[in-house]
Parts: C-alpha cells; structure tokens; sequence
C-alpha cells in the first residue's frame, strides 16, 4: 500500500486539527511542516517529528506527494498555484480563494498538470451528514422540496488569538462559515442555479477582546451579515442566514422539507450528529433521532485522505476543486445580487459527491 507524504503549509491553529485526524489514516503521512513564521513551524515539527522547512524547500522536495495549504485565505490560490506548479497535488483550506476568478485559475492549473485539487470543509463526510444524505437518497421525507441554513454569531474578535483577516478579502461570515453550510446543503441537494442575496455591514469597527491582540480596533472590509435564498437545479429552492452581526438564536443549522417529511441535519462544522426526522401530516408528528448509518469518528482531514486513496485507485475523490470552486461562486454572487438587487445565475456546476459506503472506509 503506498502512503502519500504529506507537506504542510501553514501552521496556525487549525493545523493541529488536521494533524490529529490524518492520524486516523494509515494511508498518509506528514513528512514537512513550513510557515512564514519559523517558530509556529518549529513547534508543529516539534510536535510532530518532523523537518520544518522554509516554503519553497518544502515545494522542491520530491517526496513529499501533495501539498496540505492551511494557510489564510488571502494566500489558498497562491500556495495551491505554486504546489501545483511543483508537480504537487493540492489540498487546501477553505475557501478555495478569495474570488471565483482566482480559484479558475487553480482549477485550470489543476487540470492543465494533470493533478489533483481538494478543498475543506470535508464535514459532510461525518457521520451527521452521511446520515442525512443516505435518508434522503432512500426516500424518507419523498421529493426535497425545500431547506434552511442559518450561522448567527457574533464574530471572532472575542476568542480568535489573530481574527484580522476573518473581516478582509476572504473573510466575513459568508465565505469564512458558509462553505460548511453551501457545501452541506450540495451534497445533500445537488448543485446550485440561481441566487438572490441582500448583505449589510452593521458594524464597521470592532475591538479585539482576546488576547494577544486585546485593545486593537478591527476595520471590516466585507460585508459582516448575509441573507438570501437559492434554487437548486433540482428546483427546491434554499433560505440561507450567515451572519457575525447577532448575539446568537434558535433557529436551526440546517434542516430538509421534503413531500413526505422533514429532517434536522446537525451543525455542519462538525462530523457528528444527530439527525433527527418529522413525518408527514398524516403520521407521527414527533421529531425522531435517526440512528447513524455512518461513523462519527472522523476528524478534519478526512477529505485529504480519500483524496489519497482516490488517487490510489484511480477514482474521483469527494472533496474535489469543482465543488469547492461552485460553493465559492454562490458565496460570491450573494453579495453581488445584494449589490445590483437582483437575482443571479450562476456559471458553474458540479456532481453531488458520492456518499460514503455505509460498510466503512472510502
């Protein structure tokens, strides 16, 4: 069995939750950690047992197979264009770039070497989401005909250790969350056909209370609240709420609106559950807890890892660039119908990505 090395760049906090989910997989390995900032590389290698290097050494070292791109977001297409240029698969954080312009350009590159390009969030591979995807595909609430995605916060200014750059290009709630909620609701849906979308800055200055950067004075540069509404090309159309401008509320994460039921889908920021089901009008009407058809014991970088074992078996990964490249157009044409008060349709399009087996494994 071959095992795929692994180079990390980027060793900010998230790095630590890929590390521990990649060591779920015996199929990966981490072989080299790089960051602008040599002491947050020296203590992920530490960590981990392994070189920490400079970036372009870690590019030009031939054994290191594809490239894991942790850092923000202002720099995804860069890293991934320079990885793939090195003749590096590319995997990165989400969101694939700071506009659908450049993530075409990693795409095209992608394609143009011959490699493979994957991107976060891989949670709608966790156990929650499988789960809801297989009720669908079974038929337990009949045609979805409808849903609903909501994150209500209040930002990162008062938790994140550095939350600058979730209020620059790249950021806000919309292209910071709503991948998770876009990406979830694609899985389970199908791709998206048209968008309409109103947005608002309710706060164009916020002060960091955490620490260590307590005191500093934050300007937004993107729109902070997003409100709109999709049509899949299915025709079930999406309500969709991605906000840091509200203390919090009791809407739903997400939930499914089918002929014959509805389903609460869990948070999509996690791999767990529960999922939980409401039958038509004529039956129960009690939520139930849908058991898990799939495990929960997974961690971010799962969708590393079946991109390493597609390539093994030559056969499409799950969390791939076409994906990743539509969720980051949708999240971008909400803002652009807000600003020219219509509805937009979108260029793009991908395949829902194959469930899981429900045995286990890829």
């Amino acid at each position: 069995m071959k095992v795929w090395q692994i180079g990390i760049v980027g060793c900010g906090m998230i790095s630590r939750a890929y590390v521990k989910g990649l060591a779920l997989f015996d199929h990966v390995a981490i072989a080299a950690v790089a960051d602008l900032n040599p002491d947050a590389a020296a203590a992920l290698a530490a960590e981990i047992g392994c070189p920490a290097l400079e970036v372009d050494a870690l590019l030009d070292r031939s054994d290191i197979d594809i490239v894991l791109n942790l850092t923000i977001p202002k720099a995804h297409a860069e890293v991934d264009l320079k990885a793939l240029a090195a003749g590096k698969h590319a995997y990165s954080e989400k969101p694939l770039a700071v506009d659908r312009d450049q993530g075409k350009l990693v795409v095209a590159a992608a394609a143009a070497n011959g490699l493979r390009l994957g991107c976060a969030p891989d949670t709608f591979l966790g156990g929650g989401q499988q789960t809801a995807r297989h009720a669908i595909d079974q038929g337990m609430i009949g045609e979805p005909v409808a849903a609903t995605a909501f994150m209500l916060s209040r930002g990162h200014e008062a938790w994140h250790p550095a939350p600058e750059f979730f209020y620059q290009a790249g950021g806000g709630p919309m292209l910071d969350m709503g991948p998770y909620y876009l990406t979830a609701l694609v899985n389970l849906m199908g791709p998206i056909r048209k968008v309409s979308g109103m947005t608002r800055i309710t706060f164009p200055e916020r002060m960091i209370t955490s620490q260590p950067l307590a005191g500093e004075v934050i300007r937004s540069e993107v729109p902070t609240h997003y409100a709109g509404t999709v049509e899949f090309h299915s025709g079930a159309i999406g309500t969709i709420i991605q906000s840091f401008d509200v203390w919090g509320g009791n809407l739903p994460r997400i939930e499914i609106y089918g002929t014959e039921g509805s389903l609460g889908v869990p948070d999509p920021n996690t791999f767990q559950g529960p999922v939980t089901h409401l039958a038509g009008i004529f039956r129960n009407r009690e939520w139930t807890t849908v058991p898990l058809t799939h495990s929960d014991q997974v961690l971010r970088g799962i969708g590393l890892a079946d991109m390493a074992h597609a390539l093994t078996h030559d056969r499409p990964h799950r969390v791939g660039g076409d994906l990743a490249h539509h969720v980051l157009e949708v999240m971008e044409l909400f803002r652009e119908s807000s600003a020219l008060g219509r509805h937009l349709d979108t260029t793009t399009t991908c395949s829902r990505p194959e469930p899981l087996p429900i045995a286990g494994g890829f």
